[in-house]
């Protein structure tokens, strides 16, 4: 965009159009338009959980449980449950400010999702409407099912919410230079999910003076299992699907997806046993696996077991499952990390043995299974890391704070009023 000391000539003027129409050429639109696209600079900005807005969520809520495509895949079936009216009001009464001052949104909020997770983008389409922002959203560059399903939802419930239109543009694009400046200059708010290295890419393209970021950086996440607990557990089937949705949905690529199994407990090798058998069964059934996968994770144990000492890679019947048994938290484990089904396993007997691993900043979510007494002493031991504890099968559930940031915060601005 260029800049002139006095008013813009119309010469001018058909000089910017054009110079957006070379830029954006190259950019897909999965809902939304260019049209729509370049007017988002003039819509007005909304107050949060404005009601109109919940509709059109509800609705997409609707048409997505009503898809006979998005019932194969839970992580849809989840966004769907969590736009539903009632679920958006319960964030409401959470999330809205009672103060006498007025909060509308920002205005234009850029997110740039994770190319490795499916339904993130939508997530984050949505916490940007809930906040009263139009939104353009790049969603991932792999072409999942899933994006095809939500996408199809989002521009059917669009059909019915037409003064909505210009708060929703999902697009797709690959790596430009040229397009994240353009995009980044329109944006009030930019959002980064993707991790360290998009990130530093992203910040290559400036904002405006009064522009937010918000960035979600590189994680990993554990599982905490009582073992004593699990095996009390009359539907333990039930924890190991559970567990099979925080890990394999999104082939552990999900910063919440857990790396490391900690088990406590005084009956830790029964509750192995149980727990390890059910889920390679739910993976046997449910998984699609690609050999790629079964080399990288024998390559990833292999020099696990080369690098540390007194590793073990537990006996499995094939590469659905790769146990990595650890004597101890070392400094760097999760460097040495992998995924599609890929973990450390740890015997943990006191709780602040694993501090190690929660101080990291990069430390994320913790999903638990067992008394809350039992962690407590590990989160006030001083630690740097970790931003949630959810039990096992919530770890990807989504919230307006999310790795510490409240969204309902930086996606807004307050207008004070002392009168």
């Amino acid at each position: 965009m260029r800049k002139s000391g006095g008013a813009v000539t119309h010469m001018q003027q058909n000089s910017i159009s054009q110079e957006k129409s070379n830029v954006l050429n190259t950019v897909t639109y999965l809902a939304g338009s260019m049209e729509i696209l370049n007017h988002m600079g003039t819509v007005p900005t909304k107050e949060p959980f404005d009601e109109e807005i919940i509709n059109f969520l509800n609705e997409v809520s609707r048409v997505l449980m009503g898809m006979r495509e998005a019932k194969a895949y839970p992580d849809v079936i989840t966004l769907g449950f969590w736009m539903r009216k009632s679920s958006v009001l319960n964030l409401k009464k959470r999330f809205e400010k009672n103060d006498g001052d007025l909060h509308v949104g920002r205005g234009i909020v850029f997110h740039i999702a994770p190319s490795n997770v499916p339904v993130n983008y939508a997530y984050s389409l949505v916490a940007g409407l809930l906040t009263g922002n139009a939104n353009i959203v790049r969603v991932p560059s792999k072409d999942f099912p899933q994006v095809w399903i939500i996408n199809k939802a989002i521009n059917e419930a669009l059909q019915k919410f037409d003064n909505l239109k210009y708060y929703v543009c999902l697009i797709r694009y690959g790596r430009n230079r040229e397009i994240n400046d353009f995009l980044s200059a329109m944006a009030d708010v930019r959002v980064i999910w993707g991790g360290d290295r998009t990130i530093a890419e992203l910040r290559e393209s400036p904002l405006a003076p009064r522009a937010g970021e918000i960035t979600f950086a590189d994680r990993y996440s554990l599982a905490i299992i009582d073992s004593d607990i699990y095996l009390k557990t009359d539907n333990r089937k039930k924890v190991a699907e559970d567990f099979y949705n925080d890990t394999y949905l999104t082939d552990q690529n999900a910063c919440t997806s857990p790396r490391i199994v900690v088990w406590v407990g005084n009956r830790k090798e029964e509750a192995k046993k149980e727990f390890w058998q059910s889920l390679y069964e739910i993976v046997k059934e449910k998984y699609k696996f690609q050999p790629i996968m079964g080399i990288n994770k024998l390559t990833s144990s292999y020099l696990m077991a080369a690098t540390e000492s007194g590793v073990k890679i537990e006996a499995h019947k094939d590469n659905l499952l790769l146990r990595v048994k650890i004597p101890e938290i070392m400094e760097g484990l999760m460097e040495l990390k992998d995924n599609s089904g890929y973990f450390f396993e740890y015997d943990c007997e006191n709780i602040l043995e694993l501090r190690t691993l929660c101080n990291d900043t990069h430390c994320q979510t913790i999903g638990f299974m067992g008394e809350k007494e039992i962690i407590i002493p590990l989160l006030q031991s001083g630690i740097k890391g970790v931003d949630r504890i959810v039990p096992i099968g919530k770890t990807m559930d989504f919230d307006f704070i999310w790795d510490g940031y409240d969204l309902s915060e930086r996606l807004t601005r307050t207008i004070k009023l002392n009168i």
